[in-house]
């Protein structure tokens, strides 16, 4: 892991403006207002990528914190990319205390198939978007 790199689930860290500006930018976001985007963060479990106290990556998770987590909003400023800072985020994202002990993961993605096939997300069916780690034991 690259050390001038700092993750931190402190929402008092994350930069509003960078977020919004990043997700109004994206194919799920259009049309996402500045207050839904804060609204968001305030309803998530939120992880943030930090260099030199500036945010450069974010993403979160809407979950239940028993059973079920949705991945959303999973990003890495345009400059940073291509530095494995994504693999970091998402790799800390399931590492952490809360997700590694739910049953169910989700997403969905439209062109990211591969990149979340390498940490267990499967298609769901015939979906074109959903992926899913369940770990839940069926008798």
């Amino acid at each position: 892991m690259n050390t001038q790199f700092e993750l931190s689930t402190d929402k008092k860290l994350i930069d509003i403006d960078f977020v919004h500006s990043n997700i109004e930018k994206s194919y799920w976001g259009i049309g996402r207002t500045k207050e839904q985007t804060a609204k968001t963060i305030e309803n998530s479990l939120c992880f943030g990528v930090y260099v030199k106290n500036k945010q450069v990556g974010f993403a979160r998770v809407v979950t239940d914190y028993i059973f079920f987590g949705y991945f959303m909003d999973v990003i890495i400023a345009e400059n940073y990319q291509g530095q494995g800072l994504g693999k970091m985020l998402v790799t800390d994202m399931l590492e952490h205390q809360t997700i590694k002990n739910l049953q169910t993961l989700a997403l969905k993605t439209k062109d990211a198939h591969e990149f979340y096939e390498k940490y267990e997300f499967k298609k769901i069916g015939d979906s074109a978007l959903w992926m899913s780690i369940d770990k839940q034991k069926l008798n």
